[in-house]
């Protein structure tokens, strides 16, 4: 800005101001906005020709008073409101800044401007204050404590929250998906796949193998090679190393005592040969299990009546050439003669529970040492009638589902405790199979598999998983003993 621009008044000042300077009065020239040495105002924005001011920053100057780098910052700050002839005026330390003030006539105002003196006395005490300003003091850190027992909080009137129960779904099947269902048909486990063969519907039997992926869901329906057997139902199967071993069975008024052998890794069939005459009769409904390279068959019926005889097949040297015993059993007391019964080998026991000879449904539960060969009966609390079920061993429980109860279906989970002897009610949600007898049950990867079944009137193909839930741990326990006397 020209000196000509500048207020009257405040050239007047101007010139006043000079003359005392003249006389030795101790003055500093500085720029009118710039603020003294102390001072903490901000600096004031230039202010346009059309009366409004302009973007520049107005902050307090971060340099000391007199240091070149401020008087820098604020010329910058100030360029295009003074002219580089501009006249600096002396500074004021009584003089506040009016809308009079202004280099030209525009209508912004400046803040008034506080005292030299009243500025340095502020700016010397805040910096006192923060000088002064000490760390945070610190609580000392407690003592260290020392527990040697656990504490267990214990919450009086507050019920625990109980363990998660077991829970039913249907599996998400997908794959090569059988195109009939299953009946009085058996299911064999190797690694992951459950190998399922024969049973019956509506239509007939069937000599067919299926396969069920157990870890992904999936169905699959392999090629068979070799000598098949015939189509049959209410056989039995046995896993000896990677092989299947198919006794008995039938179709219609047809009842085997044949064994038919299938290899898993070549999907081959065989039929052994037997030279001795000492051979089972023929039967179906009957169960088998492996204990000493031996498979052990109880049970079943020959069409005219139900079976009681225990027999053994050798299988220790080869399947070709295997070898059929009567077993002689030691003493009077031994189970009825029955079929659609459930045997599970335990340790060195085999467990025979329910079944039927025809007429009645039977409810006691027998075991059969097969060291002493020596039958036991167990005379549980509490009993129940069951045929066409499924039993499967899970730790020290046999968890037994499904059947029939001589009077209809049932869908019903029973638990039995092989260390008291004893049922136990085990609550389950999720969705449960139907009442359905005549299926098959596993376990496999804490959980329990249930395949196909018959409700008196339909066949099904489906599958249904038992998650063990809190009860996954069953499995693992191994190390108990059965008090049979």
């Amino acid at each position: 800005m020209a000196l000509s621009d500048a207020h009257p008044r405040a050239v007047s000042k101007d010139n006043n101001r000079r003359t005392a300077s003249a006389q030795g009065s101790p003055t500093t020239l500085r720029h009118p906005s710039l603020p003294t040495a102390g001072d903490d105002r901000p600096l004031t924005p230039p202010v346009s020709a059309g009366g409004q001011s302009s973007r520049s920053e107005s902050f307090p100057s971060p340099y000391p008073s007199g240091s070149n780098s401020s008087l820098s910052a604020s010329t910058s700050t100030l360029r295009g409101a003074s002219n580089s002839s501009r006249l600096q005026r002396p500074p004021s330390t009584s003089r506040h800044s009016t809308p009079g003030d202004s280099p030209t006539n525009g209508t912004a105002r400046r803040l008034p401007t506080p005292t030299a003196n009243a500025s340095s006395t502020s700016l010397s005490a805040s910096r006192e204050a923060v000088s002064n300003k000490s760390p945070r003091a610190t609580a000392p850190d407690p003592p260290p404590r020392f527990r040697a027992v656990p504490h267990l909080p214990n919450v009086m009137n507050v019920e625990p929250a109980p363990p998660p129960a077991m829970y039913w779904s249907k599996a998400p099947v997908w794959g090569t998906l059988p195109t009939h269902g299953f009946r009085a048909h058996t299911v064999t486990l190797a690694d992951n796949v459950a190998w399922i063969f024969g049973g019956c519907d509506d239509r007939g039997c069937f000599k067919d193998m299926w396969c069920f992926n157990i870890e992904t869901m999936q169905w699959s329906h392999p090629e068979m090679q070799g000598d098949l057997p015939p189509p049959c139902r209410a056989h039995s199967a046995t896993l000896v190393g990677r092989k299947i071993v198919i006794i008995g069975g039938g179709e219609g008024a047809s009842y085997y005592n044949s064994v038919h052998v299938f290899d898993i890794p070549t999907r081959r069939w065989s039929r052994p040969s037997f030279t001795t005459a000492d051979v089972p009769p023929p039967r179906r409904a009957h169960t088998t299990v492996l204990y000493q390279n031996k498979i052990w068959v109880f049970g079943g019926g020959n069409g005219l009546q139900a079976l009681n005889d225990v027999w053994t097949l050798d299988v220790g040297s080869s399947l070709e050439r295997m070898k059929w015993e009567q077993i002689a059993i030691a003493g009077r007391k031994r189970p009825s003669p029955r079929g659609y019964h459930t045997a599970n080998l335990v340790q060195n026991v085999l467990i025979v529970v329910g079944g039927s000879d025809g007429r009645e449904c039977f409810q006691d539960i027998w075991c059969l040492n097969l060291d002493t060969v020596t039958w036991t009966q167990i005379k549980p609390d509490t009993l129940h009638r069951r045929l066409s079920h499924s039993s499967a061993q899970v730790g020290s429980y046999l968890f037994i589902s499904g059947g029939h109860d001589g009077s209809e279906y049932t869908p019903e989970l029973l638990l039995f405790n092989l260390v008291s002897l004893q049922y136990e009610p085990r609550p389950t949600l999720g969705r449960a199979p139907t009442p359905r007898g005549y299926h098959a049950s596993l376990l496999a990867d804490s959980r329990l598999f249930v395949f196909g079944g018959f409700n008196g009137h339909d066949v099904f193909d489906d599958v249904y998983i038992l998650d063990l839930a809190a009860a996954a741990y069953l499995p693992q326990v191994t190390s108990f003993s059965i008090d049979a006397q």
